[in-house]
């Protein structure tokens, strides 16, 4: 029978036989019910989950983050998603404070949607199949119990806009290429009425595949969208909705190749000739500006040493949103959009802004608030009384918030000097001695950790005694354009030596143990669990990969098509002999015998952007080495788990990994 679950809250000092015992012990039988996965999940090397455990940590699986889809297109009232059951789904709020009113109740996750104007009691949203993000578009009617679905089902859609009479959508699609092998994708753009999906249009087809957010103008005879190449490559084109002409706008022609410009965020002015844009144009970051599209002239606003993440202009066109990335809180600003000048700043709660919708009232403005405290709500600012109001309220039963762990920023130097920063969350001064640390890894690459609500792994530091830190790595957003290419390419190893600088840091601290690391992280972060599992094999006690890229050319080589070339700009083309070699040497499963501590690999079958393969390249072949392997493939996720009672065994499974690693 197995050992109950070690306590983190101090080492033990026990003779080797005590632990080759107690490790013995360990592998057999647990003691008493266990929890059974579910029919969708695939478990390998996992020991069994004692239903204790379950218990114990219900209430950490139980919150439910609310997140504003949509307005009502005529009431002041709002659509937000959250988990009901298993899912997420839609629910209808109807005054601050309300009553949440499920809209939809499916098996597959629901995230956006909202009333269709023409029809307000007609509901329009979107959804994928078992993770796979082969989304589709649907149409809810008053009193009827199944959706009709309005587009194309062999082909995966994505709104990227809708018109100022806002009777049309206009949504783009791509072929799906289950095969992998499909070249020269490209991109269909239709405008498409949800009450009569037969007259759908197609406007244009745009030759690859990183066409993205759309705006009109304000006569719908102009719209402006983006070309994304990669993070300091993004461009803004015109295309006329009547002909399906297309023409670039930004950069101008008068900007050399080789300088690399990005837009972000885009919006028309009332006037067809002018845009605001956030762009990295003429600095580091990410500034607003206002661009006179026949002279080219950019009129900046705001801070210049912070990205500018969100700008939304109001319906009216008289008032600019804006939410900058400042030290990684979103912080909500208003301009006036014909003076630029800054209105008074929203006196908002502590927190992270993100989310920006108008109403269609120009007067009232949606956004998401999130904080280390909460698990995150959605408030409504009035722009005229300056009022702020909470509309939904997310609790966490049987848990008191006030104790979670509040992440302070840190940073330290790398191998080549370069300062690199993160954050950690600090276990409660109950433990004692030199803490376990956990360093969580973001994905992207071009993502960024940021301060806000724990979640889950408010377990690990409250109950186990686990410090937890995020670093933000080279090649994360939030810290300039320079400091977001210096992973590209052949500098991919880079970012793995600033964990390892990262380990320097934490041996040099009192209240961490350097002895008792685990890395882990999703998607690339898995990638990087892995590079740092192979590179500091003797510094860590584990390594969790979740969806993680393990080999970067069958990754590039399998990846969904419609992915496949913007992959390779970040990543390097595998089609060339010299890149190939590189990404073939770098790659985990190349270096696998090198990777000597427990390895834990979670991923979903249906994985369109790295397929399941990688998770089984890695299991095996670390496996042939002698380290233990524990694996979780979920049948019925794709890109990460969905499902709350997939998410919940592969939490347990985690919990049980870190207390097997921190012994």
């Amino acid at each position: 029978m197995s050992a109950p679950p070690l306590s983190l809250s101090r080492r033990l000092a026990v003779p080797a036989l005590a632990v080759a015992l107690a490790t013995a012990l360990a592998a057999c039988a647990h003691v008493g019910p266990a929890v059974v996965p579910n029919e969708n999940l695939r478990v390998e090397g996992i020991p069994p989950i004692p239903a204790s455990l379950a218990a114990e940590v219900a209430a950490y699986t139980e919150f439910r983050p609310r997140s504003l889809a949509s307005w009502h297109p005529q009431r002041l009232e709002m659509v937000v998603s959250t988990r009901a059951k298993n899912t997420v789904q839609l629910f209808a709020v109807d005054r601050a404070g309300g009553t949440l009113r499920q809209l939809t109740d499916f098996d597959e996750p629901v995230r956006s949607g909202g009333w269709w104007p023409a029809k307000p009691d007609v509901l329009v949203f979107g959804r994928d199949a078992g993770g796979n993000e082969q989304s589709q578009l649907f149409r809810l009617d008053p009193g009827a119990k199944a959706p009709v679905l309005l587009t194309d089902a062999n082909r995966t859609h994505g709104v990227v806009g809708m018109n100022r009479a806002r009777d049309r959508l206009l949504v783009s699609s791509t072929d799906v290429d289950k095969s992998a092998r499909r070249e020269n994708p490209s991109i269909d753009l239709s405008l498409l009425d949800p009450l009569d999906p037969a007259s759908a249009r197609k406007v244009a087809t745009l030759p690859g595949t990183g066409w993205f957010a759309a705006t009109f103008s304000f006569d719908d005879r102009r719209i402006a969208l983006m070309r994304y190449e990669s993070a300091t490559r993004i461009e803004i084109w015109a295309l006329d909705p009547a002909t399906g002409a297309r023409a670039r706008l930004l950069p101008t022609a008068a900007t050399p190749e080789n300088v690399a410009v990005a837009y972000g965020e885009l919006a028309f002015s009332r006037n067809p000739d002018v845009l605001f844009v956030t762009t990295d144009r003429d600095g580091e970051f990410q500034r607003a500006a206002r661009v006179d599209l026949a002279t080219g002239r950019h009129d900046y606003f705001g801070p210049a040493n912070w990205d500018v993440e969100t700008l939304d202009v109001s319906p009216d066109g008289r008032t600019i949103a804006t939410v900058t990335n400042e030290a990684g809180v979103g912080v909500l600003r208003l301009w006036d959009a014909d003076t630029l000048a800054e209105k008074s700043r929203p006196a908002v709660p502590i927190g992270a802004v993100s989310r920006l919708a108008w109403h269609h009232d120009s007067r009232h403005l949606g956004f998401n608030l999130n904080s280390a405290r909460s698990p995150g709500d959605v408030y409504a600012l009035d722009t005229t009384t300056g009022a702020v109001a909470r509309w939904t309220e997310s609790t966490v039963e049987g848990l008191d918030p006030a104790t979670f762990a509040v992440q302070q920023p840190i940073r330290w130097t790398s191998f080549d000097g370069r300062e690199i920063t993160g954050f950690i969350a600090r276990p409660p001064a109950k433990f004692r001695g030199r803490r376990p640390v956990m360093i969580q890894i973001h994905g992207g690459p071009e993502g960024q950790a940021r301060p806000g609500f724990l979640g889950r792994w408010n377990y690990y530091v409250n109950e186990l005694g686990v410090a937890i830190i995020e670093p933000n790595v080279r090649g994360s957003s939030g810290y300039g354009k320079t400091f977001i290419s210096l992973d590209d390419g052949m500098k991919r190893e880079d970012s793995v030596k600033d964990i390892g600088a990262l380990l320097d840091w934490i041996a040099t601290q009192p209240d961490l143990d350097p002895t008792r690391v685990v890395v882990a992280g999703g998607s690339y972060g898995g990638y990087m669990s892995l590079a740092v599992a192979a590179t500091y094999p003797e510094r860590i006690a584990g390594a969790i990969d979740v969806v993680g890229i393990a080999n970067f050319v069958s990754f590039l080589e399998r990846t969904e098509s419609y992915r496949r070339d913007l992959r390779r700009v970040e990543y390097g083309d595998e089609r060339d002999p010299a890149m190939r070699e590189f990404l073939t040497r770098i790659s985990p499963v190349t270096n696998a015998a090198k990777i000597r501590k427990p390895l834990f690999v979670a991923h979903g079958k249906n994985d369109p952007r790295v397929p399941y393969t990688e998770a089984e390249q890695i299991v095996e072949t670390v496996r042939k080495n002698g380290t233990p392997v524990w694996y979780l493939l979920a049948g019925n996720e794709g890109h990460g788990f969905a499902r709350k009672e997939n998410a919940d065994f592969y939490y347990y499974a985690t919990i049980r990994f870190l207390q097997e690693s921190f012994r």
